[in-house]
């Protein structure tokens, strides 16, 4: 744009000047209020959680109304990890929450510190519960990341109050998406992470996932639908689409803004599902 110097005052190129810098919050630099785009901080290695890639892109959702949405009965349960701290599982099991997941590990490199009175803690107030795995795909093999798990809490053992462990598999929050990984690359750490957990524990882990990230990141493969229970995540009123192959779900987590600490899962089935689902 050409800019004509004659009749320009000092002070109106000054008011123009100021008009520029105030977008900026005069620092030069767009203020988050006022750029709702702008990139936030990169969490820090080890405070995954599950959902947490579902919430930033999809949001948090509305929670299911119930009725026409619930297809079959539903089993009521929780996941969670170190930034829930010590959870109240007297007051979870009380309000009908009846199994629990707990984060156990992220990649080679994370623990979960809460993880004693989560785990202990859910068991002891009758619930069933299981542990997770944080996948990082980027950062070792998924054989390596399976041992990790199973070394750290991720083992399983038959004794009907033992889920079978999960991989999740979700966006990342640290990175690239799909962790710079093509499809077929993706679809081979899957393989190699299901292959040594199944190796290790003699089952074989659920996958948790979102519908749009699985499509994204594996082509949408259908390679794992006849082996490994499907935990799906959406937050909305109804569970909608299924990766590739799944004819149904296990586990449903509808919301991350429960009554009660943790995000809250349907798992697709009466009690004695989650019990068939534990004993293998």
């Amino acid at each position: 744009m050409r800019v004509h110097r004659s009749g320009t005052t000092f002070a109106g190129v000054a008011l123009a000047a100021l008009a520029l810098l105030l977008p900026l919050g005069l620092s030069g630099t767009a203020t988050a209020a006022q750029d709702p785009g702008a990139r936030k901080a990169t969490p820090a290695r080890g405070s995954a959680y599950m959902g947490m890639g579902v919430i930033a892109h999809d949001g948090q959702g509305a929670k299911p109304a119930g009725g026409a949405s619930l297809l079959a009965t539903q089993t009521e349960g929780v996941d969670v990890s170190s930034h829930n701290g010590n959870v109240d599982w007297s007051t979870l099991w009380n309000s009908g929450v009846k199994w629990a997941y707990v984060k156990a590990t992220e990649g080679t490199y994370y623990k979960n510190t809460s993880f004693t009175q989560q785990y202990n803690g859910s068991y002891n107030v009758g619930m069933i519960r299981g542990t997770y795995h944080f996948a990082t795909p980027d950062t070792t093999t998924g054989a390596a990341q399976a041992d990790y798990f199973v070394n750290n809490g991720g083992g399983w053992s038959k004794d009907g109050r033992t889920l079978p462990g999960v991989l999740d598999i979700e966006w990342n929050p640290y990175g690239a998406t799909c962790y710079g990984k093509t499809a077929s690359g993706m679809v081979a750490w899957i393989q190699d992470f299901v292959n040594r957990y199944r190796y290790r524990t003699g089952r074989d882990p659920v996958i948790y996932t979102a519908t749009s990230w699985w499509k994204q990141c594996t082509g949408n493969s259908a390679a794992f639908s006849s082996t490994n229970p499907l935990w799906i995540a959406r937050y909305a009123t109804d569970v909608g689409e299924l990766p590739a192959g799944w004819p149904y779900y296990t586990i449903w987590q509808y919301t991350s803004s429960g009554p009660t600490v943790g995000d809250h899962n349907h798992f697709n089935g009466d009690y004695s599902r989650v019990q068939a689902l534990a004993n293998g």
